[in-house]
């Protein structure tokens, strides 16, 4: 079509389509000629039509923005500049050197810095990116004092990134975003290739040539480096064999001047010099484990000459099978002996810790297969730690045991907690009408430092008293701060919706002078007709001055009890402390808000003295099972107390009391069992059956119903963790020795967060399933296998991931190849050069020319010859009309 005229060639395209719809419009001008009652010349009014008709049509193609498409070779180029932790000094001032040169040479092209990481960061002009630099440079030089390790610091653009991993497909996806259309696009990737996270050649792959991706290296880091690699423990290990262990370490440099620490859990295991060469250093170590569950292999080094410090410990996790072991938490250590020493006749193994030894990572928990707590309150435990118990006994199988004493249950504050949920009893019960009735005043702090958090979970332990009060009880809730407000004054407990209500108004400010509430609680509860009569006292800061000790001295002496609870460090815990000790109460520290409500409840249970029964009693089989089939309990000797519950419904009452309260049940909540014994293991309940003969068997058979069940024989896992993510095989064979196929696999994923995951395993060959998921955050991953057949349970197997520190932080030559290959797959060049960046492309771009301002000058011109044509009679000013050559008009 050379022969056209080239305005007959362009191309041109509509940016707002949808405006054409207006040439509907057309049909009302033509109804307009038809009646028009204007007495022109019919060919005016016939071009008057047409002109008007143009104007529109010349306006509806402007809105429509009709524009011509003319091709053009302007480049806009985006720097995709690598600022991860992998890349050093040498690394960032290379690229800072790259895009200063290359820029020098844009010429009229467009260009802007793209700086990402773990994920991309914001696009900067690309004028202001070479500014920022040039100044950065001449503050340095102006700068007198020394600065820091310059691979310490933060490179230009790094500010606010994800430093620890590398994306590199996220980067190029945003930079073929940032691009405009109507330019040649062009992205120069400026890394070192290794990414810890995406698919960089799928997406160089999806720009199907259409951005052209040049790439420039950029070095390894060449100030020392030492980085304790990998920790290698087999994955599953016997109890008291031995194993080996083996630490991998890479440097880059040769280095005699430190040694490695190996830790086997918490106990030094190995502590050695050790000398390294450039490049990949293996050590072997053999290990012997006493203790079953998993077991964390942590290696350290120390010493050596070294920039980053995060790479230098990692650890690995070894199964270790053997004896049962348990977990028991006392209050009273010494009073565990009778029992350990009867379950380690029936060759099961325990550990014995006061609570503040509970396990806070479910990492350790998971070495047991049981936990016991014999007369641990509530509120010696934080809520992190009563979270990870009710995940191990949920998520990972593991069972738990609470024993009774004076500190257990509802007596120990377990009153709506998370361990309480696992419980197949409950901690509230309804209170027996021959039980003395209690008056009790909540003094609640509502100063302005008690905002936020600390009143709500002020307003949650008010409730929490109220709710375990019986219908004979009387309760008041008095506020204060520069004065005193009565929230609730003393009011029956068979009207609790009365007074909840007017907890949920209480709000915080003003001052703490805290005599006066003292003083009026002392006079509302010594006017109050109930047996028992108690405070319960909450600040959070000091009080204005007082006579405190003389109200507790005068509490006392009118037999109400009085107990304090100081809510973080600032109150004065040694006033507090001493107005429980005068008024023969109990003192508490709540260092955390969240542990109030477990204060206040075990408050409420201990002052109404109604939630234990301490008369002498036979237990009753209520329910036959055959984890009691062997012990003959009609031979039992009497327990002499136990702690008042209720079951829940769905629990398993196997023994009761002669009164018919529970005291033995359980239930499976998740994948465990939880199980609940009333009474005690001690001499205060159980002197008599210390000395009973089936004493240790009794214990050991519920402690092995309750143990996590032994793990399924015929499956082998393997994990293996590439990049940010995890891949998880299991291999089930029967015991036939076939193939184990088409059974519901499912794997209880459980994060360092405690977050858990049910992730479904799909069949990928015969007897093999497969999962994968993100495993980015550092610490142990807990892995739960299960499967099932024709709704019947198969197996069940416990494993670990130790991930150590990010990707990003391990040594790594540069990675050329991957760089020329997504040059390579999008057409463009490696190794670049900054003098190449901006060299002319053979392609061009259409550039969309808007029409409209010549659209708009048009209708214009003949918006003033549509007006001519209205106004002017042009047959009567004309002696020559176009009627002469139409005779048919």
């Amino acid at each position: 079509m050379s022969w056209l005229p080239a305005w007959l060639t362009l191309e041109l395209e509509l940016t707002r389509p949808w405006w054409l719809l207006g040439l509907l419009a057309l049909p009302v001008l033509a109804l307009y000629y038809r009646w028009s009652l204007v007495d022109f010349a019919r060919w005016q009014r016939i071009a008057s039509l047409g002109v008007r008709t143009a104007i529109v049509v010349l306006l509806i193609l402007g809105l429509a923005g009709l524009a011509i498409l003319r091709p053009t070779r302007e480049l806009f180029v985006v720097f995709a500049v690598d600022r991860s932790e992998s890349a050093g000094a040498a690394a960032n001032q290379k690229a800072d050197e790259f895009v200063s040169r290359a820029a020098a040479l844009a010429g009229g092209n467009r260009y802007v810095v793209l700086p990402f990481a773990a994920a991309p960061g914001p696009a900067r002009d690309g004028a202001e990116f070479v500014k920022a630099l040039e100044e950065a440079a001449q503050a340095a030089k102006a700068r007198p004092s020394p600065i820091p390790p310059a691979d310490l610091a933060v490179p230009e653009g790094g500010q606010g990134l994800d430093r620890k991993g590398t994306d590199l497909a996220a980067a190029l996806e945003t930079a073929a975003a940032v691009i405009p259309p109507f330019y040649v696009p062009r992205i120069v990737l400026l890394s070192d290739g290794n990414a810890t996270a995406g698919d960089a050649q799928k997406t160089a792959a999806s720009f199907g040539g259409k951005v052209a991706v040049m790439t420039s290296p950029l070095p390894e880091r060449d100030l020392p480096e030492v980085q304790l690699s990998a920790v290698n423990t087999p994955a599953q290990v016997q109890q008291g064999e031995p194993f080996n262990v083996e630490v991998v370490i890479d440097s880059n440099h040769d280095d005699d001047a430190g040694k490695i620490e190996v830790y086997r859990g918490d106990v030094k295991a190995a502590d050695q010099a050790v000398k390294l060469k450039k490049g990949e250093n293996r050590l072997v170590l053999k290990q012997t484990i006493e203790a079953g569950g998993l077991v964390p292999i942590t290696a350290r080094l120390r010493g050596y000459r070294d920039t980053l410090l995060d790479n230098n410990s990692d650890f690995g996790l070894a199964a270790v099978s053997g004896k049962p072991r348990v977990l028991l938490l006392e209050s009273d250590p010494d009073q565990a002996k009778q029992l350990v020493w009867a379950l380690a006749e029936q060759n099961i193994q325990v550990d014995v810790r006061p609570p503040r030894g509970a396990p806070e990572k479910l990492a350790e928990l998971q070495n047991y297969d049981l936990l016991i707590l014999s007369n641990v309150p509530a509120t010696a435990l934080s809520l992190r730690q009563m979270d990870v118990a009710r995940t191990y006994v949920r998520d990972l199988g593991g069972g738990l045991i609470m024993m009774g004493g004076d500190q257990s249950f509802g007596l120990g504050g377990y009153y709506k907690t998370s361990l309480e949920e696992i419980l197949p009893v409950r901690s509230d019960f309804q209170k027996e009408k021959e039980k003395p009735s209690l008056a009790m005043m909540l003094v609640i702090d509502k100063s302005g430092s008690m905002g936020g958090e600390k009143i709500e979970m002020a307003k949650d332990a008010a409730r929490a008293a109220v709710e375990l009060l019986g219908p004979s009880d009387k309760v008041g809730v008095l506020a204060f701060e520069g004065e005193n407000f009565w929230v609730s004054e003393l009011h029956p407990c068979s009207d609790k919706g009365f007074v909840l209500d007017r907890i949920a108004q209480l709000e915080a400010g003003g001052g703490t002078v805290m005599a006066p509430a003292m003083e009026e609680a002392f006079e509302t509860l010594r006017g109050a007709v109930a047996k028992l009569k108690h405070v319960i006292l909450l600040t959070d800061g000091v009080s204005a001055p007082g006579d405190f000790e003389g109200i507790a001295q005068s509490m006392a002496a009118e037999r109400i009890t009085v107990s304090t609870v100081a809510m973080g460090g600032d109150a004065d815990q040694a006033l507090l402390e001493e107005i429980a000790r005068l008024g023969k109460g109990r003192f508490y520290v709540a260092d955390d808000p969240g542990q109030v409500p477990q204060i206040f409840a075990k408050e409420t249970v201990t002052a109404s003295k109604s939630a234990i029964n301490e008369q002498p009693f036979s237990a009753a089989l209520i329910r036959p099972t055959k984890v009691l089939s062997e012990i003959r309990l009609d031979e039992a000797p009497f327990l002499l107390g136990y702690v008042i519950t209720r079951p829940k419904p769905t629990a398993e009452v196997i023994l009761a009391t002669e009164s018919g309260d529970p005291l033995l049940a359980w239930w499976r909540y998740g994948l465990g069992i939880s199980v609940a014994f009333t009474s005690d293991a001690k001499p205060r309940w159980a002197a008599e059956w210390l000395s009973w003969p089936q004493f240790g068997q009794f214990w050991a058979q519920v402690v092995r119903h309750a143990l996590r069940k032994a793990e399924a024989k015929g499956t082998y896992v393997q994990i293996k963790r590439t990049g940010r993510e995890a891949v998880v095989a299991l291999d089930a064979v029967e015991p036939s020795g076939r193939f184990l196929n088409q059974a519901q696999t499912e794997l209880t994923l459980i994060d360092p967060t405690l977050t858990t995951r049910k992730l479904e395993m799909a069949q990928s060959a015969p007897g093999r399933y497969e999962a994968r998921f993100d495993a980015t955050r550092a610490g142990s991953y807990q892995l739960v296998f299960s499967q099932t057949r024709d709704s019947q349970l198969i197996g069940r197997q416990s494993r670990g991931l130790a991930v150590g520190y990010p990707d990003e932080l391990r040594l790594k030559p540069v990675n050329a190849e991957q760089l020329r290959q997504i040059a390579a797959t999008t057409g463009g060049r490696a190794d670049v050069k900054p003098e190449d960046v901006f060299t002319p492309p053979e392609k061009s771009a259409l550039r969309a020319v808007p029409l409209w301002p010549v659209l708009a000058t048009a209708a214009l011109l003949l918006f003033m010859i549509d007006v001519a044509l209205r106004r002017i009679d042009f047959s009567r000013t004309s002696r020559f009309t176009p009627a002469s050559f139409f005779p048919w008009r």
